[in-house]
């Protein structure tokens, strides 16, 4: 008589194998290309501004537009992985924002620039909800969480890394190299992609394939398991009937659902406000460009090094003691630069790196959150919504602020204001815990 084994039982309960650790890897450097082409506009900023000869203010349609990109990949074209899988959107989505950026390095004025952000974009918002939903159902349950945020430490190192070789790449060889790179590193992925990563096992086994392939897989993904060769791997019950965005909002999911889209818009609108807006910012205070760019990549370290640190303390303690206390360290960080900027530039620095750990790493804990909360059949769909819902205030926070600098807002002010989502993150996540998400499906 056949056994059934339910995929996320043998996942569960045998060690992490290579194989997943080279799994979580490669979707970490999709994460980290899709890091590097993210920020590569902010980085850029200050050197974009004195060779067109632009106020700071013009800029602020080409940082929405990336954005508003990101947005409808990540509400429109990630989900369709819950249809037709993680693997064929993953590959798509990188080749599309790495011929994307390759193609920046054409851009000739504003309204060219602004164009090919937004394209680039479509590609970035389809790929990272993606790598966070491959990453999850690669995982046991025992350390989801922190390997999900491992792997979005990819982001972060991307975004880290192109602040760090920016000033060097724009220094020697022009703005446009900074997006020449960002194109020729994803480019260069997607053959190790098609070679090395598979298809998820719990989409293969929700979508019907033959319990020969989830057999292969499984032994490669599990090596010291025992599997008899007469199992039949079964897939878990979720309630879940139709993959649609109404089905965020059913079995007990409602409040949850909200309150994540919540946390997203506060949480990114700080990000990418921080992102794109601070070293234009600091150089306008008197700051060098290289120390500009410093900020930039500090933030980024600080994001780098909390992502790492609230993982293990998501895993252990939960999301309530990972993302509270996250987001209002960020609050009192994001004010504090407003105080310190035109004073001490030091000061500014330790409290950029205190904003980075905060909101950066608080949002990497929002990734794992959102994906832990949905089952299989609507991760992407759940995990995308929440990362579109989020690029509403990604493109709010820079845009608003292009127009507060445009009308002269003093720095001081301007931070104070930028403080206050990070704040309501904070009271949102004690909200979205009280619905005890870490009991939502495991599949």
């Amino acid at each position: 008589m056949s056994t059934a084994v339910g995929i996320s039982d043998l996942l569960d309960e045998n060690p992490v194998s290579r194989n997943q650790i080279l799994i979580i890897i490669l979707c970490a450097l999709v994460a980290f290309m899709d890091g590097f082409d993210a920020q590569a506009i902010g980085y850029v900023a200050p050197s974009l501004l004195k060779a067109w000869h632009l106020k700071p203010a013009a800029l602020g349609p080409v940082f929405s537009s990336g954005l508003f990109g990101l947005m409808l990949g990540a509400l429109f074209i990630a989900p369709l992985a819950d249809r037709f899988g993680r693997r064929p959107l993953i590959l798509i989505s990188t080749a599309a924002f790495g011929l994307m950026s390759l193609a920046t390095v054409t851009a000739h004025d504003v309204q060219s620039l602004t164009w090919l952000r937004f394209l680039t974009g479509l590609g970035l918002g389809g790929c990272m909800p993606n790598a966070i939903s491959a990453t999850s159902e690669f995982a046991p349950a025992r350390t989801r969480a922190f390997l999900v945020m491992v792997m979005f430490g990819g982001f972060t190192t991307g975004s880290l890394v192109g602040g760090l070789t920016a000033s060097q790449l724009v220094s020697a060889y022009g703005w446009q190299s900074v997006f020449a790179v960002g194109g020729i590193l994803p480019l260069a992925l997607i053959p190790v992609l098609l070679i090395y990563l598979p298809e998820s096992p719990r989409y293969l086994l929700l979508s019907g394939a033959p319990q020969a392939r989830l057999m292969a897989l499984a032994r490669r993904l599990v090596p010291k398991a025992d599997i008899a060769p007469d199992v039949i791997f079964r897939a878990e019950q979720t309630g879940v009937t139709r993959m649609s965005v109404a089905s965020l909002f059913q079995s007990g999911r409602a409040r949850s659902t909200a309150l994540l889209w919540t946390i997203f818009f506060c949480s990114l609108l700080d990000v990418y406000l921080l992102v794109n807006w601070l070293p234009t910012l600091m150089n306008s205070v008197g700051a060098s460009i290289k120390t500009s760019i410093l900020a930039g990549s500090l933030l980024q370290l600080g994001g780098l090094i909390g992502g790492f640190l609230l993982g293990v303390v998501f895993d252990r303690r939960g999301a309530r003691m990972a993302m509270a206390p996250a987001y209002l360290l960020a609050s009192a960080c994001i004010a504090a630069i407003g105080f310190t900027a035109s004073v001490s530039i030091p000061l500014t620095l330790v409290a950029v790196l205190g904003a980075g750990f905060g909101v950066i790493g608080g949002q990497t804990a929002a990734n794992a959150l959102s994906a832990i909360t949905y089952p299989t059949e609507i991760r992407s769909t759940g995990v995308g919504w929440a990362l579109g819902i989020g690029r509403i205030g990604s493109i709010a926070g820079p845009a608003l602020a292009g127009v507060l600098i445009g009308m002269q807002m003093p720095m001081r002010t301007l931070f104070l204001l930028s403080a206050l989502p990070a704040l309501v993150a904070a009271v949102a996540t004690l909200g979205v815990v009280i619905t005890r998400p870490d009991a939502a499906p495991r599949a």
